[in-house]
Formats: structure tokens, C-alpha cells, sequence
């Protein structure tokens, strides 16, 4: 597999997901089409697939213009966001099977951020899709769902095998690792900060700092007595 990140909007990131044998390739969460067409025809691949992690207009706005362009696409994501969900084809629960070209993933629902948010796992190449769910250094806001649902979903991500690579939706590293930092997550600001750039530093519009879940703030989910003793005293 090869994982091609194409910034979009402010601080958002699509994925190109291409498979090296057949040059067929689907995108993870378009939210502006002209970029990822010209990632499509840079990389010469053929484009398949779209996967949505969730229904946000920043995830899905690209939808309708990729599919003026490419009629046949198939359009994957969470049948709870379904109606939200423009061009929608391919209607998901936890579990079921998604391909791109002979690339075998699957779905894993991980509800909070929105009620159907689902993430992409390919266990053969080891690498999670996680939208606007797990982000490094910290998770998502919680628009639909509720602080259990999160700390769940998280849970499952966390399940993950430690080798996983992980890549989220938005650009959110360096302020996610300020913040834990101001919590005294130990080992979380102190020593990974400083390896952080500025969003979309550095060319190529690669996440700042791509991580495994295990290692990550946003995964510390049996920390809540010193995170609450943390903003007791600020």
C-alpha cells in the first residue's frame, strides 16, 4: 500500500490509498476535489474509491464534484450517516469488508464525533484511517456522541496491533501536544514537541508527526485523576 496525504482546506489532510499492484487507488475523506484529481493524475492511478470516515462537509464536500468527473466511483461510508453522506454506494456497519483494487480493509465503527464516525483498518499493510476521531497527540470533539462513546471508540483504536500507523483528518499536532504538555502528561509535551514542525511545514503536506495509537496523549485513557488534578490547580 502506498498512502499519498493531499492537503485540503485550512488544516484538513485526504488520503490517497493506492495499491502498487493494479494502480487503482481510493481517497480517504474528499473535501476538495481539484487537488486530489491532480494527485490521481501526478501519481497515474486510477481512482475507485472514495472512503469516508464521517458525514462533515469537510469529509465529504468533494464528493459530488469527484463523481461529475468519475460516474463509477464507489462511494463508501457508515450507513447511520448515510442521508448526509453525498453519492453514497457502498453503506457500512462495524465490520464489513472494503477494497481498493486488492487492498482488503474493514470498517470499525467508533461513534462520538458523529454517530456513524467509522474508521478504514488495513491489518495487512498496518494502517488505520481515523478521521476526526483519534488525531496525534489528542481526539475529537464530541458533536454527536457523548464522553463514553468516545473513550470507547478510542478503546478500540487502542486495541490496535503497536506496529498500526495512524492517519486522522486535520493538522491539529503541535497545539494537541501544547495541550498535554499544560496537563503534565508525562512523556507527552516534554519529549515530543520539539520534534514537532508547524502544520503543513516542510513541503509535501505529510501530518507532522504520523504516530502508532498506543503512544499517543489522546490515548491515555486511564489518566483522569491526574488530568483532573491538573486543571484543579491552573
Amino acid at each position: 500500500m502506498e498512502v499519498v496525504a493531499v492537503p485540503q482546506l485550512s488544516d484538513n489532510y485526504a488520503y490517497l490509498v493506492i495499491d502498487p499492484a493494479t494502480r487503482e487507488a481510493g481517497v480517504v475523506d474528499c473535501a476538495e476535489a481539484p487537488a486530489v484529481l491532480a494527485e490521481v493524475a501526478r501519481r497515474n492511478v486510477t481512482l475507485v474509491a472514495v472512503l469516508a470516515t464521517h458525514h462533515h462537509f469537510d469529509h465529504v464536500g468533494g464528493n459530488k464534484d469527484l463523481l461529475a468527473k468519475l460516474p463509477n466511483l464507489r462511494i463508501y461510508g457508515s450507513a447511520d450517516d448515510a442521508p448526509r453522506i453525498p453519492g453514497i454506494t457502498d453503506r457500512l456497519r462495524d465490520g464489513d469488508p472494503v477494497s481498493v483494487g486488492q487492498l482488503k480493509g474493514r470498517v470499525i465503527l467508533i461513534p462520538a464525533h458523529t454517530s456513524g464516525h467509522v474508521a478504514y483498518y488495513f491489518s495487512e499493510a498496518q494502517t488505520v484511517f481515523t478521521g476526526d476521531t483519534l488525531f496525534a497527540g489528542g481526539c475529537g470533539r464530541l458533536f454527536e456522541g457523548d464522553a463514553a462513546q468516545m473513550r470507547a471508540s478510542l478503546g478500540k483504536l487502542a486495541s490496535l496491533p503497536d506496529s498500526t500507523r495512524v492517519y486522522c483528518g486535520h493538522e491539529y499536532t503541535k497545539k494537541n501536544l501544547e495541550f498535554a504538555a499544560l496537563l503534565h502528561c508525562r512523556g507527552a509535551g516534554d519529549q515530543s514537541l520539539p520534534a514537532c514542525r508547524e502544520p503543513r511545514a516542510g513541503g509535501g503536506g505529510a501530518p507532522a508527526c504520523p504516530g502508532r495509537p498506543p503512544r499517543r496523549p489522546g490515548l491515555r485513557l486511564r489518566s483522569r485523576p491526574r488530568v483532573e488534578g491538573s486543571l484543579l490547580r491552573r
